[in-house]
């Protein structure tokens, strides 16, 4: 009943309430499973098949299979539909003008130093 690929509901822990897939069987008691995160809010974990409740859908994958692996198995098993669940949206990296300001900034240690010399009036002794 509880093999790679058996979509299940968590039924107990944090998580309850929230679906997720089996990736791997680790002994009699425990399964590694994932939501994907992104999709079901289940990080990848060990779990106790006493908090799951298998379903009726499954999806081939291979055994420990990535999340973006189960997330194209859900698509081509429709289980977005199925289930309803919300598909996870593309993160899209932006680089922010900000970021770069504050990389060609001078460390703040640095800048102490000199608003403490323009304040005493010293200079920056040279090294010979």
């Amino acid at each position: 009943m509880f093999e790679v690929g058996r979509i299940c509901m968590k039924i107990a822990g944090r998580e309850a309430g929230n679906y997720c897939v089996i990736l791997k069987k680790l002994d009699e008691n425990f399964v590694l499973i994932t939501g994907p995160k992104e999709v079901t809010n289940v990080k990848r974990r060990r779990c106790n098949i006493n908090h799951l409740e298998p379903l009726m859908e499954k999806i081939s994958i291979k055994p420990d299979a990535s999340d973006a692996d189960v997330i194209k198995a859900y698509e081509e098993a429709s289980i977005f539909q199925k289930l309803q669940i919300k598909r996870p949206e593309k993160k899209i990296k932006v680089e922010r003008k900000a970021e770069k300001v504050k990389e060609e900034k001078k460390p703040k240690a640095a800048m102490r130093k000199e608003k403490s010399r323009k304040e005493t009036g010293k200079k920056k002794k040279s090294s010979k």
